[in-house]
């Protein structure tokens, strides 16, 4: 019953303020930080569940004033009543979206890879433009990004780029842009002023820590060679570049941002170690439930997502059936409302299969 497991909810955030007034756990400062996050963490769902109580004892007394003689005391308690059941319901559903399980990698930061796909120079540009769009929409955020590879083209785009962007709930954010983007436009090249459709994929990767990915040294081979492209006196000179092979997957990883051939590793092991994270998670996502519908997807980078028609000024994402005539905006990084309504439609979805 839903009562009896908020009352165990309030329970246990009343026992984790007693834990932390005890001397012992003040001077454990490892305990003292994970009970101050749990509690931070329960504390809204608490606050909510207080009010969701005196709504609910509200109604109880209307309904005994429903019985007085009073004619106009009933009247009140009809309106009282019907006021205070439709409050119940919105908190009961909020307090259902609390009580939800989360995703244990919502909180961490991500890195996004973004790749060309058919349509040659026009494709890259269009990787270029979602780039674009990422990064604008981390500054409106607040959250900080930093180019961990790049392939760029003589045109301003690119054949790949990887990227980390940090921040608060960032995965739990973009995680929802992992797919395969369409672009439809008539290039800037195109003398005839015919439409051309282009594609991109992107893949969001939750960052992983060395304790949730162990990679075993004699499972990488690490080459080192001279970068290529912009970059000054370095490229020509010096072995920075890295590229780490994983031999159990076959994964390959290179970087050469950086004019650092330790700082070149270091993020090329910190894209491989959030590939495998991911491969991991897909793994166990499909030994929980092969039927599971996710928006997040299946993390097949070939599933097409949205559709960005510039002839129409229109942005359709397929999986919710959403329009939108401000492509221009959203390619500025107005992503809110799109990513919105993707959170609203997921949270539906997953109330439907919760068991309350």
């Amino acid at each position: 019953m839903l009562l009896d497991r908020l009352n165990d909810i309030q329970d246990k955030f009343v026992d984790i303020e007693e834990k932390l007034s005890h001397p012992e756990i003040v001077q454990n400062q490892e305990e003292y930080v994970r009970l101050t996050r749990e509690r931070s963490a329960l504390e809204p769902l608490v606050q909510v569940i207080a009010v969701y109580k005196d709504v609910l004892s509200n109604i109880e007394e209307a309904r005994s004033m429903l019985h007085s003689d009073d004619e106009e005391m009933r009247h009140l308690a009809e309106e009282e009543l019907s006021s205070s059941r439709d409050r119940a319901a919105e908190l009961e559903q909020e307090i259902k979206l609390f009580l939800l399980p989360q995703d244990p990698n919502d909180e961490k930061n991500t890195i996004v890879e973004i790749r060309a796909g058919t349509g040659g120079d026009e494709a890259a540009l269009f990787a270029g433009d979602l780039y674009g769009m990422y990064t604008r929409y981390a500054e409106k955020c607040g959250w900080k990004y930093e180019i961990i590879d790049a392939s760029p083209t003589g045109l301003g785009g690119y054949k790949e780029i990887i990227f980390m962007v940090r921040g608060e709930k960032v995965y739990s954010r973009l995680k929802y842009e992992s797919g395969g983007h369409r672009v439809q436009r008539v290039p800037e090249t195109e003398s005839g002023g015919r439409i051309h459709t282009s594609a991109a994929t992107v893949a969001v990767l939750p960052e992983a820590e060395e304790v949730e990915v162990e990679i075993d040294p004699g499972d990488i081979i690490v080459d080192v060679y001279r970068a290529s492209g912009a970059g000054g006196q370095h490229v020509n000179t010096t072995e920075s570049a890295v590229r780490v092979t994983h031999k159990p997957t076959g994964l390959v990883v290179m970087c050469q941002d950086e004019k650092s051939q330790h700082k070149n590793r270091a993020k090329a092991m910190k894209v491989l170690r959030a590939r495998l994270y991911d491969l991991k998670l897909r793994e166990q996502e499909s030994e929980v439930s092969s039927t599971r519908k996710s928006l997040v997807g299946s993390g097949d980078r070939s599933e097409r997502i949205r559709t960005y028609n510039f002839p129409q000024n229109r942005v359709t994402d397929h999986r919710i059936n959403l329009t939108s005539y401000h492509l221009q905006e959203i390619l500025h990084g107005d992503l809110d409302e799109i990513i919105d309504k993707i959170i609203t439609e997921e949270q539906a979805r997953k109330l439907e299969e919760a068991d309350f």
